[in-house]
């Protein structure tokens, strides 16, 4: 047997390299600005959190891209996102710490970073990529400075990753396999589609009957009304679902949608449960990193207020066009457009109920 040596706590961190790492660029100019070192350690701290959320999402990755996964192995993605989601929270209070360096500390140092920026970190980009967003998803200018401003090694590893398939893609592909809703002597869509009308003619004849609204008022909502009805339909059908797609409204195809759909009505049945916990996650982790983007956003005007950013871009106005751009799960978020009161729920005959009891994936043989 193999005597294990004694290990140092130091070493094994790697201490002396890390707490080595922050040599600031205002000392290399003969001004050392006290507070480059809390700027140093604050983006180092997120490169950090960056390489556990990609190693978190790569093994995500790796099991999502099985022909079939077990229930045992749902319940490791969940409880990697449930992670992830953690971490992002700390992403988040981080800017509290960013935000006790005020423009003036900013200013001594600001102009010797010049053109190091935020557009740099290729770990957050292959997050991003990793999750879902591609080339072809992001605005016009952050393609020209990923093109600019990024090492060619940089640039090929990003888009060796963007060229591999991302989570929403494995989601989509994962959410289509799936079995739900589709049984042998029950027509679950057309019983859906039978509570949506007795539901949106309940919602009619309020509006039209209620004294209290202004004509005007009574024709806007029932326009509102009648845009539901049609998002609806549009949901159900095959060939105006698919308009909808090409024009870029939804990212998931219909039936991963229609399944998605299944999964957060039913979501109290035990085959349902984990599916549905990690569409939330999946969810979560889309809030939390457009809550961290704007947090990021409304700092970086604080310090910054109209001034371009280090690296060239229009600073908090780029950052904040960003927190809606770049949005991975928009779809999972529009999911609760399609769901109806529960009392409104079509019953499931004996025989669906007792096989969510079991089902998780069609593909299993």
């Amino acid at each position: 047997m193999k005597i294990q040596k004694p290990v140092y706590y130091g070493d094994y961190l790697q201490l002396p390299k890390i707490l080595n790492a922050q040599d600031t660029e205002s000392a290399k100019y003969g001004k050392p600005a006290h507070d480059e070192t809390l700027f140093i350690i604050i983006h180092q701290t997120y490169e950090l959190w960056f390489k556990q959320i990609l190693h978190e999402l790569d093994s995500i990755r790796e099991i999502m891209q099985k022909p079939f996964v077990p229930s045992v192995d749902l319940s490791v993605v969940n409880a990697r996102l449930e992670r992830v989601t953690t971490i992002q929270g700390i992403l988040v209070d981080q800017i509290k710490v960013m935000e006790t360096m005020t423009s003036l500390d900013f200013m001594e140092f600001r102009d010797f970073l010049v053109p190091a920026s935020g557009f740099q970190s290729l770990q957050f980009r292959l997050v991003e990529a990793t999750l879902g967003i591609k080339a072809h998803n992001r605005m016009e200018i952050e393609k020209q400075f990923f093109t600019s401003r990024l090492k060619l090694e940089d640039r090929n590893k990003l888009e060796e990753t963007e060229n591999k398939v991302s989570i929403l893609e494995l989601l989509e592909a994962w959410l289509s396999r799936m079995p739900f809703s589709e049984f042998d002597g029950f027509d679950f869509w057309g019983a859906y589609s039978d509570a949506v009308d007795k539901m949106l003619n309940q919602d009619r004849e309020i509006i039209s009957n209620n004294p209290a609204l202004d004509e005007k008022i009574r024709v806007m909502e029932l326009k509102n009304l009648e845009m539901t009805r049609e998002t609806f339909a549009t949901l159900l059908d095959a060939d105006r679902f698919a308009a909808w797609r090409n024009e870029g409204k939804v990212r998931l195809s219909q039936k991963a949608m229609l399944s998605a759909v299944f999964i957060f009505l039913y979501r109290d049945y035990p085959a349902l449960q984990m599916p549905f916990k990690i569409l939330n996650s999946l969810i979560e982790v889309d809030e939390n990193f457009t809550t961290w983007r704007y947090r990021h956003a409304m700092m970086v005007q604080r310090i910054l207020g109209t001034k371009i950013g280090t690296g060239g871009s229009s600073g908090h106005e780029y950052l904040k066009s960003t927190t809606e751009r770049n949005r991975t799960f928009l779809d999972l978020f529009n999911l609760a457009t399609f769901l109806i009161p529960k009392s409104a729920i079509p019953k499931l005959p004996e025989a669906v109920r007792s096989q969510l009891d079991i089902v998780y994936d069609s593909s299993r043989s």
